[in-house]
C-alpha cells in the first residue's frame, strides 16, 4: 500500500526506478539523521489538522452552550407558564375597572371590589402570560420573579401605612369625623 502511489507514477512512466532509489534513500537518510539529532520533524499537516479540531472543538462548545441556555429558558417558561395556570385567579366578571401599566401602557382589567382591594393590599399580584394578563396569589408571583423579574406586571408590596393608620392618634380620627365620604368614591 505505502508504494502504491510510487507503482502508479512507474506505471505511467512520469518516473523511473532510478528517481524512485533516490527518493527511498533520501527519505531514509533524512529518518537517520533525525533519529540522531533526536528532533521531531514538524509535520505542518498535522500541526494544521489539529488546529482545525481545536478550533471545531471550541465552536461545538459554544454551541452546545447556546443549546443548554435556550433549554434552560424553554424549561423556566414552562414552569411560569405551570405556574401561572394553575394559580390564575377568575378575570373579567367584575364591574369594577383595574387601571394597571405595563411599561409606558395603561392596560385595564374587570374585577371585584374583594379582587381591588387584594390588588392594592399587596395580597394578589398581575403577570403576564403571551399578551394576556393575569392575577394571581402574591406568593406565586414571588417564585416568577425569582425565575424571570419581567412577567410580573403589578405587585403591591403591603407597607407601613396600613401600621401608621392603625395607630393614628384619636385626635386625628376625630378631625375627620367632620368629613363624609361619598358611598361612590373609589380610590
Amino acid at each position: 500500500m505505502a508504494n502504491s502511489l510510487q507503482d502508479q507514477l512507474l506505471k505511467a512512466g512520469l518516473v523511473d526506478d532510478k528517481q524512485l532509489k533516490t527518493a527511498h534513500k533520501a527519505k531514509k537518510k533524512q529518518q537517520k539523521i533525525d533519529r540522531r539529532a533526536r528532533t521531531e520533524t514538524v509535520d505542518e499537516t498535522k500541526q494544521a489538522a489539529l488546529e482545525a479540531l481545536a478550533k471545531k472543538a471550541d465552536k461545538d462548545r459554544g454551541l452546545n452552550q447556546q443549546l443548554n441556555e435556550k433549554a434552560m429558558k424553554k424549561a423556566i417558561n414552562a414552569q411560569i407558564k405551570q405556574l401561572i395556570s394553575s394559580n390564575a385567579l377568575p378575570k373579567n366578571k367584575g364591574e369594577v375597572s383595574f387601571n394597571f401599566t405595563d411599561g409606558s401602557k395603561i392596560k385595564k382589567l374587570y374585577i371585584d371590589e374583594k379582587m381591588q382591594r387584594q390588588l392594592s393590599a399587596g395580597i394578589l399580584s398581575i403577570v403576564k402570560q403571551g399578551d394576556q394578563y393575569e392575577i394571581i396569589p402574591t406568593p406565586v408571583a414571588n417564585k416568577i420573579a425569582e425565575r424571570d423579574p419581567q412577567r410580573i406586571v403589578l405587585q403591591n408590596t403591603m407597607s407601613s401605612t396600613v401600621e401608621e393608620t392603625s395607630t393614628e392618634s384619636n385626635e386625628e380620627e376625630d378631625w375627620y369625623a367632620d368629613y363624609e365620604i361619598p358611598d361612590d368614591l373609589m380610590w
